[in-house]
């Protein structure tokens, strides 16, 4: 896969229908606190509140037009145009937003349309 998984933990949501809703990402279950590491190399195009439902998160632009969004954190430790590397620390898992428990909900988009983050990253 051209991404790493940005958390150790459960995947409890799959991308595509959820209960007649299309759900754009996936979810991973972790403790409150769990590291949220960057994907892959890129560079930070929105750190804080996202928009409603959303709670703390963070977009990173990669090459090859993808982004990649991390929402629900508890904390968030890059900031807007800061270059980040693979794996390196970027949030910790929380339960901001609309949200039924810890967990990191993880979406990538090609140019702005959802993509499923499974076709991306290495099987577990």
């Amino acid at each position: 896969g051209f991404l790493i998984w940005p958390v150790k933990g459960q995947l409890t949501s799959r991308f595509g229908n959820r209960n007649g809703r299309h759900h754009d990402g996936i979810d991973i279950g972790a403790r409150k606190g769990t590291l949220v590491v960057a994907a892959a190399d890129g560079k930070v195009m929105f750190s804080g509140w996202g928009p409603t439902g959303y709670g703390l998160m963070v977009i990173i632009r990669h090459k090859h037009n993808l982004t990649t969004v991390y929402a629900h954190n508890a904390h968030i430790h890059v900031r807007k145009n800061q270059t980040v590397k693979r794996g390196q620390k970027i949030a910790s898992v929380g339960n901001t937003g609309r949200s039924s428990g810890p967990h990191l909900h993880f979406e990538v988009r090609n140019d702005s349309h959802p993509m499923n983050p499974l076709n991306y990253l290495p099987n577990k």
